[in-house]
């Protein structure tokens, strides 16, 4: 079975920390551009941060830039994204996602077509 599964969500206080894993099952995550997206209640799923097959290349959203850090583990199968400085306006679902054709800039900005793998999320809540 083909799967992302995401882990690492949970409740952080403002300024706090969490560091997000997703691990891919049935596939070869090395040979995909992985990223992470989130969607708030009531707004549009945006890319937060994406990172190309062979490491060498990552975007990250404005919002999102000097806090968070994308990085992944071929040979383990997963990607990461270090989150640090934690505020309100960054309480979303989170999603891991794969694609084997789509740029790092294409999949991040969602010019062209959606990631073709998703995982089902984890909630991330930033509150005091």
């Amino acid at each position: 079975q083909l799967q992302l599964v995401e882990s690492g969500g949970g409740l952080v206080q403002p300024g706090g920390s969490l560091k997000l894993s997703c691990t891919a099952s049935g596939f070869t995550l090395g040979y995909y551009t992985m990223g992470w997206f989130r969607q708030a209640p009531g707004k549009e799923r945006e890319g937060v941060s994406c990172i190309g097959i062979s490491d060498d290349y990552t975007y990250l959203v404005d919002s999102v830039k000097g806090r968070f850090t994308i990085s992944r583990d071929n040979a383990e199968n997963t990607v990461t994204i270090q989150m640090n400085s934690l505020n309100p306006e960054d309480t979303a679902v989170y999603y891991c996602a794969a694609d084997a054709n789509l740029s790092v800039q294409d999949m991040c900005t969602m010019t062209r077509e959606s990631p073709f793998w998703w995982g089902q999320g984890t909630q991330v809540a930033v509150s005091s």
